[in-house]
């Protein structure tokens, strides 16, 4: 499974970066707001920077609610750098505008997917990736880590090519269970990813080990 992380802060970044298992980063405009950016000219710099840092995928979310504004938004974000993804709405403009951009070779992620028969239709239009938006799922009261089981499986059945990009992460555990789901890709804050690291008996033995290492000095 591939990690990503989800959001625009530089030193978020470079420090999930130097951990060396980083392979891509997920960003928004919501998080983009978040550091302060504003205007496309600053929010395209934003994502340059982003890219010479990181050496993998970077989806980039068109605001655009239509056909030729995403089709012309897409254009543009694709010209920033070869490693941008362009981030597209499941909406009814937004499966045309994949549909599009996969038969002129652009990547896309369909974001805000919230059911399998969503996943379909993105995989259908050749999404390369689709984000299930689990912790809002939770949110419902309905069971997220189910719809990336079920999404795996049809993706399976149907032989998609379709990458699974578990998003709305909110704890550690929901790394580990999207693991066990099936998820190609998992797009973390910080804070989650660097929760895998952490756990009580690591502590222990690690201050037992560095106890008895005294006595070799």
């Amino acid at each position: 499974m591939k990690f990503f992380i989800d959001t625009a802060n530089l030193a978020q970044i470079k420090e999930a970066n130097d951990l060396g298992i980083l392979d891509g980063v997920t960003t928004n405009p919501s998080l983009m707001a978040k550091e302060g950016i504003k205007g496309t000219e600053a929010v395209n710099q934003h994502y340059k920077t982003i890219c010479k840092m990181v050496d993998g995928d970077v989806s980039a979310e068109v605001i655009s609610t239509d056909f030729n504004g995403m089709i012309e938004e897409g254009k543009s974000l694709m010209s920033i750098h070869k490693n941008i993804v362009v981030k597209v709405p499941m909406i009814k403009d937004g499966i045309k505008a994949i549909k599009w951009f996969t038969d002129n070779g652009i990547r896309t992620n369909c974001t805000l997917i919230f059911s399998a028969g969503q996943a379909i239709l993105a995989a259908k239009a050749g999404a390369t990736y689709v984000s299930p938006f689990l912790g809002r799922i939770d949110d419902t009261c309905l069971d997220g880590i189910k719809l990336i089981e079920q999404i795996a499986q049809i993706y399976s059945t149907q032989n998609f090519k379709t990458q699974i990009l578990a998003a709305s992460i909110r704890n550690s555990l929901h790394i580990v269970r999207c693991a066990e789901a099936g998820a190609n890709v998992c797009t973390c804050p910080l804070d989650s990813i660097l929760g895998l690291l952490r756990h009580p008996l690591t502590d222990i033995g690690l201050a037992k080990f560095l106890e008895d290492a005294k006595s070799f000095s």
